[in-house]
């Protein structure tokens, strides 16, 4: 199991703030979760359509779609982060 935390609009528009996961064996980089979870359901496929436009974290250090994620791992999900 692999849980998820999502933030701001992409929590909105999957419709939850965290989830657990049971994604198949052969899921073992970032791209193949999100490539899992699009089909999840159709809010998944929106927010997730353009992983460019998202920014990841594995058990809280930065993630890029090559990370590999493991069983018992937190993958958060949120939007860039700007600043002024």
């Amino acid at each position: 199991m692999i849980t998820c935390v999502y933030f701001a609009w992409v929590r909105e528009g999957i419709g939850c703030e965290s989830e657990t996961i049971a994604p198949p064996a052969d899921c073992t980089s970032l791209a193949d979760i999100i490539h899992w979870l699009k089909g999840q359901s159709p809010g998944h496929h929106r927010v997730l359509a353009d992983p460019s436009a998202l920014r990841f974290a594995i058990n809280l250090d930065h993630a890029t779609l090559e990370s590999p994620i493991r069983e018992g791992d937190e993958l958060a999900i949120f939007p860039p982060i700007t600043g002024g």
